[in-house]
């Protein structure tokens, strides 16, 4: 869950009008969210990021989207700044939050403070919820199994997989958008999941193929980001 509130110490001249949002979803997938500001002052006023504070997982991402560019507060604080003008409700102010590769839940928060008077201040207080994907997604008489994820991936993607036949030989094939082979993996009947290290891969889109017993099961789609 995703709330905004103000910081009570110092005059509030910035009232945040979208009080409630909620960042989500399953591994792997990415939301945007809008963040609706109203200047309440009857004169500009221009706000700086001053820190991100709070629990964000090596996997995940937050970007800050003022208009149409966006910035990571992590490596660009200094570049993110509000102008808004007398009495001005701001509506293009975005959040961006890719909920990364592992099921969990955390908060952080945003504190903003007016250039000219750091006793004016607001904070985005920013909750997240992330949930494990299907581990059934394809059936097949001699196996279940799931999509890849998480999917776009930077560092590793995972199947899970159950072979109702252990006497069944499956393998999953890697090849890139034009065909060529770029890896493969025998499914070991005594495990459960599959981990594939994709940060030697280069950028782009990849498919990976289900071979059960040599025959071409099923294809599906990668993509691999940096």
């Amino acid at each position: 869950m995703l709330f905004f509130a103000p910081v009570l110490a110092g005059a509030q001249q910035v009232r945040v009008l979208s009080e409630v949002v909620d960042f989500a979803g399953e591994i792997g997938s990415s939301q945007r969210k809008t963040v609706i500001l109203q200047n309440e002052a009857n004169q500009s006023k221009t706000y700086l990021l001053k820190n991100l504070r709070g629990s964000v997982g090596s996997s995940q991402k937050v970007k800050i989207c003022i208009d149409d560019q966006c910035f990571d507060p992590k490596k660009d604080l200094a570049k993110i700044s509000l102008k808004l003008a007398p009495g001005e409700i701001y509506t293009d102010l975005y959040l961006e939050f890719e909920l990364g590769i592992a099921e969990t839940r955390g908060s952080f928060d945003l504190f903003f403070v007016n250039a000219e008077n750091i006793r004016e201040n607001f904070v985005v207080e920013a909750r997240y919820e992330v949930a494990s994907t299907s581990t059934k997604d394809f059936s097949h008489k001699d196996i279940n199994l799931s999509e890849i994820y998480p999917n776009p991936s930077n560092r590793v993607a995972q199947l899970d997989y159950e072979l109702v036949n252990p006497k069944a030989k499956a393998k999953i094939s890697i090849n890139s958008f034009i065909g060529n082979p770029i890896a493969e993996y025998e499914l070991d009947p005594e495990r459960n999941s599959l981990v594939i290290n994709v940060t030697d891969f280069q950028p782009g889109v990849y498919f990976y193929t289900l071979f059960v017993d040599n025959k071409n099961v099923v294809t599906k789609k990668l993509q691999v980001k940096k």
